[in-house]
């Protein structure tokens, strides 16, 4: 249990960070790497939010329903740290920033669930 709870913490940082690095590429950006971490980093901090909430409740986030609060925290949190810091907050991205995180975050999760059932059927 304790190895699945990790590699899911550990796919929901590359979700993020997948996420920021996509974003910033189509930015063409001269540092990417460094804008990258600097556009990821209020979004792990949300995803950590998130997943110490689901883990004060008592649930791993390892199932969607139980994740959702890390999908929440980490577009909430990142938004508001976002704004905090000077980055700027337009609508458009953050409707693009909940879609995606979204979809990656509870995606992986439904993949995994359905696959689970299968392996137990």
């Amino acid at each position: 249990m304790r190895t699945r709870v990790v590699l899911a913490g550990v796919l929901d940082a590359v979700v993020v960070i997948v996420f920021a690095a996509i974003g910033r590429a189509s930015h063409h950006e001269s540092d990417p790497v460094t804008e990258s971490l600097l556009t990821a980093w209020p979004f792990l901090a949300g995803a950590a939010v998130g997943w110490v909430i689901s883990l004060l409740r008592g649930r791993a986030p390892l199932r969607v329903v139980d994740a959702l609060p890390v999908w929440v925290c980490a577009v909430a949190v990142g938004m508001v740290l976002r704004h905090l810091t000077g980055r700027g907050v337009v609508f458009s991205f953050v409707v693009v920033a909940s879609i995606f995180l979204g979809l990656f975050i509870l995606g992986w999760r439904a993949i995994a669930g359905v696959i689970r059932r299968r392996e137990h059927a």
